[in-house]
């Protein structure tokens, strides 16, 4: 499995509006705009990360659209903060493969499309010591 980088870094936040402020106003990130996936029962924003020629990294705001979605899950239990790290893969379909033949517990066993298009899948936080892990391919 080949790891381009870090793709972005969730974060679950009752309202983007209120959560974007910190991340535009205080660190002058900038805002790229935000989308809700229905599937996902989530928007998103994303504030893009540094100037690496080729690799863009961002912040991923994540507000729940709904009660039993995902993010709204995470907020009742834990509150607003660190949700997810995502890391960019060159091939996830290989990568998936690799993971699953190495006996890593998997959520995702085929990626399925995430905001912008992106073919992602998430692995179990059971097998990477607490955190979730989401694997991107752009």
């Amino acid at each position: 499995m080949k790891i381009i980088g870090i793709d972005h870094l969730g974060v679950a936040v009752n309202s983007i509006d209120q959560g974007k402020s910190f991340w535009q106003e205080v660190l002058g990130l900038e805002f790229e705009g935000s989308e809700t996936v229905e599937e996902q029962k989530v928007t998103t924003a994303f504030l893009k990360v540094g100037t690496t020629p080729g690799m863009k990294s961002e912040v991923e705001l994540l507000e729940s659209t709904s009660d039993d979605g995902p993010i709204a899950k995470f907020l009742a239990k834990k509150g607003e903060g660190f949700q997810h790290v995502a890391f960019r893969v060159e091939n996830i379909e290989d990568a998936l493969a690799e993971l699953k033949e190495k006996g890593i517990r998997l959520i995702d066993e085929t990626p399925r499309i995430g905001a912008g298009g992106a073919k992602i899948a998430f692995l179990h936080p059971k097998a990477t010591n607490g955190v979730l892990v989401e694997l991107c391919e752009r």
